[in-house]
């Protein structure tokens, strides 16, 4: 090959590769809250498949529309008869002695016939009662999608906003590496000119790499959670996701605990309990009307040809026509008890239905009250948290001061540190509980956004 075809491959290669990647390549995302719940509701598995069952349910109310439907349908049959059938006649109807049997045909060798029927429900209680139910069944399908999205919001409110907060864990932690440092770089540099042992400059480094090893684990721990959220949201893995929503903490106490009235209708799992209840009370109509007679119309139209050549559809083949419409009424009279056991049964879950829904204006309550009284205990410790971080921190640099002027022992500096550290810890840990308290709350009201 020479050089100018080498050079033709090598540059349909490098095109089908840049294709290639092209379509592969890592799409970037810069999302709020609300773009990651809605991408959710378009790409997670879980919320795909609540749909398609909303579509079975579309396919199965016209199963049971057709019930109601004219039913048509058409036959066609020919026959070639090998040996014609034989039927015994007296031998004395053809001049035969009397008392005797002659074997006479009367089926021609070749027949043909065609129909078309049709079959119309006028009565039938459970068709009709089958017919009422499809906007409750549709509507159940739509709520368990409601159901669906909304676990899945909520699931993506409580890491979306927990990522936010460890934002502010990272800048923590970076401050509390350049003062740790800087500490080492200080009891270093007093080492070495004879004012401080080889112990302190050991306990500064040790500070220094714990905290080092604090951020990489807490770091770990976030790129796990974009990992986590991003599955929950139906993204592929290696997409890149940034969550340009900011945090608060005014947002987070504005206006949650301003309204604390709830209605039970306002939570989805309360609204399908509601809609299979509806539905139980027409499988209870639906057995009802299985006591009633039903009554349907039908009719047909039918050709039939019979002859010992096969000229049917030739301008010599004859053809007879019959036709006919009808009623058919059906009482039912016994079935074994079939029918009122599952009368009695369909009434027994409609019970049941009925304590599940007492159940759960139980539990709602019990969920809004929990969910509100940890609410505003994780906004008080959120308080608490910050006044004492503060504090550390006023403390910690007062006890710096000291300390550069060689009034404050390296322990006690060391101390200090250790002590802001445990506060912001705790400040952090203090903020990821109340932003999943505020997240249990709205759902328990059902206003939470999905």
């Amino acid at each position: 090959m020479n050089s100018m075809g080498k050079l033709i491959l090598t540059i349909l290669f490098a095109n089908t590769f840049v294709a290639a990647y092209s379509q592969t390549a890592p799409a970037v995302h810069e999302f709020s809250i609300q773009q990651c719940i809605d991408y959710s509701r378009q790409h997670n598995v879980q919320v795909k498949n609540a749909l398609l069952d909303l579509q079975i349910q579309q396919q199965s109310n016209k199963v049971t529309t057709a019930d109601a439907l004219p039913k048509i349908t058409a036959s066609g049959a020919t026959q070639d008869f090998f040996q014609t059938p034989v039927t015994l006649v007296p031998a004395e109807f053809i001049g035969g002695p009397p008392g005797q049997f002659t074997p006479v045909t009367f089926q021609p060798k070749y027949s043909a016939s065609a129909s078309i029927q049709l079959t119309q429900t006028i009565f039938d209680g459970q068709v009709f009662i089958g017919l009422q139910a499809r906007k409750a069944s549709i509507d159940l399908s739509q709520k368990t999608i409601d159901i669906t999205a909304e676990k899945i919001s909520e699931n993506i409110h409580k890491i979306y906003y927990q990522l936010i907060v460890s934002k502010t864990q990272i800048e923590q932690l970076d401050a509390n590496i350049a003062r740790a440092q800087k500490l080492l770089n200080d009891a270093n540099a007093m080492y070495q000119n004879g004012f401080q042992e080889k112990l302190d400059v050991d306990k500064a480094t040790v500070q220094l790499t714990n905290l080092q090893t604090q951020k990489a684990s807490t770091q770990t721990t976030i790129y796990n959670g974009y990992f986590g959220l991003k599955y929950l949201m139906g993204m592929p893995v290696r997409d890149s996701l940034i969550l340009t929503d900011r945090f608060s903490e005014d947002d987070l106490k504005s206006g949650v605990l301003d309204d604390t009235a709830y209605r039970y209708e306002n939570r989805n799992d309360y609204q399908s309990l509601g809609l299979t209840k509806k539905l139980y009370e027409y499988n209870v109509k639906r057995y009802k009307y299985a006591y009633y007679p039903t009554a349907s119309i039908n009719g047909a139209f039918q050709k039939n040809a019979s002859a010992n050549t096969y000229n049917f559809f030739s301008k010599d083949g004859t053809w007879y026509t019959s036709s006919y419409a009808g009623l058919t009424i059906n009482v039912p009279i016994f079935s074994g008890f079939a029918k009122n056991a599952n009368l009695q049964k369909a009434r027994l879950q409609l019970l049941q239905t009925q304590n599940q829904m007492e159940d759960l204006k139980n539990s709602i309550d019990n969920d809004v009250i929990q969910s509100q009284n940890k609410f505003r205990s994780d906004i008080l410790t959120v308080d608490f948290q910050k006044k004492n971080m503060q504090l550390a921190e006023s403390v910690y640099n007062q006890t710096k001061k000291k300390y550069e002027s060689g009034l404050a022992s390296n322990t006690d500096i060391t101390n200090a540190q250790t002590d802001l550290i445990t506060a912001q810890t705790n400040y952090i840990s203090a903020l990821y509980d109340a932003v999943i308290a505020k997240v249990d709350y709205q759902k328990a009201i059902g206003k939470l956004k999905y």
